[in-house]
């Protein structure tokens, strides 16, 4: 961006809740196409929030109709990232208010990742399907360094859930927690579970906590964004959902509720779709604008 060039308008949407004061805020920037890099992540650690999303035109090819076909980019007030799921759902959000609902198409450096979006009672809702998922072991020194940087006994992780490293857009760290209160009780070695992350190339450590056979509450540390813990977190839904499925843990076909941000007092609630044959991970959640 020159030095003339007039500041884009940021939008600012909170993804997977209907009020403002839930889920998680993201910052929109609907026409990004004079920001280079530098500006982008400015923006982004100016606004604070875990991530924020950049549209540009789409690359040649990439399909979809006029105004609803986006390349989108996804920065952390530290760094780019990959791919985000509640950016992603808060852009549909913020477009479906000037375009309407229906199909949006995103090009991301990860892969094309389509957008539904629909109104239901004055309330948009939207939701992305995943790149391909896949899930990989963790070596035992690894699990242990993330244990010790969360100050997590072993004793307390759930047997039934072994942990992984699970990807649907973005690599996360896939640990449940035998208890409620295990949970809820996250107080973390920021640079120690950082460094970790970093050598994994992990986005965030999705912590989970099963509550019934569909219904989950989840917890996200992002040190490497410089955020200690991520609201809303929709590309570890996705990547959790395709854990969960890959480990027998759920059925092929699910309907999964994930409840996230309660214990940040911003309460979020994503909804996760398995289908049977599509190995791909819907994810669905509500957005509305801050101000």
């Amino acid at each position: 961006m020159t030095t003339n060039a007039p500041r884009p308008e940021v939008l600012r949407y909170t993804a997977f809740s209907s009020t403002p004061d839930g889920g998680n805020p993201a910052g929109v920037v609907l026409d990004a196409t004079d920001l280079d890099d530098s500006d982008m992540l400015a923006i982004a650690a100016d606004l604070g929030y875990s991530e924020s999303a950049f549209l540009t035109e789409p690359p040649e090819g990439l399909g979809g109709q006029e105004e609803r076909a986006y390349s989108i980019r996804y920065f952390s007030p530290k760094a780019e990232v990959p791919f985000c799921g509640h950016a992603t759902v808060a852009t549909a959000v913020a477009l479906a208010e000037r375009t309407g609902p229906g199909t949006l198409l995103f090009a991301t450096s990860v892969g094309t990742v389509p957008v539904e979006v629909v109104e239901e009672g004055g309330t948009v809702k939207a939701t992305l399907t995943s790149v391909e998922p896949h899930i990989e072991d963790i070596a035992d020194a690894d699990l242990a360094e993330a244990l010790a940087a969360l100050d997590w006994p072993a004793t307390d992780l759930d047997p039934a859930f072994p942990p992984r490293i699970a990807f649907a857009g973005a690599r996360h760290l896939v640990l449940a927690a035998a208890t409620r209160a295990r949970l809820a009780d996250l107080a973390y070695d920021f640079a120690r579970l950082e460094a970790l992350m970093h050598r994994l190339d992990l986005t965030t450590v999705q912590l989970v906590w099963r509550e019934s056979a569909t219904v989950f509450h989840v917890r996200d540390p992002f040190p490497v964004g410089g955020v200690v813990e991520d609201p809303a977190t929709g590309a570890a839904a996705a990547a959790f959902g395709a854990y969960a499925r890959d480990l027998g843990l759920v059925p092929q076909d699910a309907v999964l509720t994930l409840h996230q941000g309660e214990d940040l007092g911003r309460p979020g609630e994503l909804t996760v779709t398995l289908r049977t044959g599509d190995p791909r991970v819907r994810v669905s959640g509500t957005g509305a604008r801050i101000g």
